[in-house]
């Protein structure tokens, strides 16, 4: 074990759900997903320092949103680590934030998974991969994507990641104003849900087809979030945002995750140009971001 004494960057990835099914409620109050996940090219860097004692700072749209506590799923992640190693979690953790916040892109679990793999660098600890992904899936259920990137389906509660295939697509995401608690959401789903059986969640073989082919016309067709009818429960006006898009060319628009980010897949990036300018025409969003798909996922940028 050697430990760097230079700052440690990671660059991570933001998130867009292609499918989201929902389970019932478990009994320890979870659901099971079948949750393909394509990491896109938004990203957030933290940046690891060796410090006298753990703090964090954050700078970007919305910093002042992002909590610098040990709430921070990147504080979390310092700390899982060091007490797995017996050390202390000496680290000063700059977030420069680039992902929507509380905007269902999983902003905040990629920040855990770039804190996790920047300690790991800069305290020389080798961890193996297996226990890096363990790690983060005590963090959150997003988290162990955020380390993976590319795509993936996600089983169990999202943490169980199989690879999948996936071409180039390219997407516009519309911020809201304001984030969506992702509890408050499964819980509308919970109450939208009460009277009707829910089944179990499967991923479509549909979709994974059209996200292996490339074939952005057959993924539109396909994109489902069974809590994007929560998602507008709770925020009505976020159906005015996902029209405004379509309108504007967009192939398929659905709510990112839990929301309140909105996502549209675009037929190719000048047809992404249009759909984002459509949408900040439409006053119907804060602000737009064009990315595309798929993203590696947390990487260590060279000093």
């Amino acid at each position: 074990m050697s430990a760097h004494q230079a700052p440690v960057t990671v660059r991570v990835p933001a998130k867009v759900n292609v499918q989201l099914a929902v389970g019932a409620a478990r009994p320890d109050g979870f659901h099971d997903l079948a949750n393909v996940f394509l990491a896109v090219s938004l990203y957030d860097e933290v940046t690891a320092t060796p410090a006298d004692a753990l703090t964090i700072t954050c700078t970007g749209p919305d910093a002042d949103q992002v909590p610098l506590d040990r709430t921070n799923l990147a504080a979390r992640a310092a700390e899982i680590l060091a007490a797995r190693a017996g050390i202390e979690p000496a680290v000063h953790l700059h977030i420069a934030k680039n992902i929507p916040v509380a905007g269902g892109m999983a902003g905040g679990s990629a920040d855990g998974a770039a804190a996790l793999l920047a300690c790991d660098t800069l305290w020389g600890l080798d961890t193996p991969r297996a226990e890096l992904l363990d790690i983060c899936a005590e963090l959150g259920s997003d988290v162990p994507f955020s380390l993976v990137g590319g795509a993936a389906l996600g089983t169990g509660r999202g943490e169980l990641l199989t690879p999948v295939g996936a071409g180039t697509f390219h997407w516009v995401f519309a911020v809201a104003d304001g984030g969506l608690s992702t509890p408050a959401v499964f819980r509308e789903f919970d109450h939208l849900t009460a009277s009707t059986p829910v089944p179990a969640p499967e991923a479509s073989p549909a979709l994974l087809a059209a996200l292996a082919s490339g074939d952005a016309d057959a993924l539109g067709a396909t994109l489902a979030n069974d809590l994007q009818a929560a998602a507008l429960s709770l925020r009505p006006q976020l159906a005015r945002t996902l029209a405004a898009g379509v309108d504007g060319g967009a192939l398929a628009a659905l709510v990112s995750g839990s929301g309140p980010t909105t996502a549209f897949l675009a037929a190719d990036e000048e047809a992404a140009a249009k759909v984002a300018a459509a949408l900040e025409a439409s006053g119907t969003c804060r602000a737009t971001r064009i990315a595309s798909s798929p993203a590696p996922g947390a990487t260590v940028l060279p000093s």
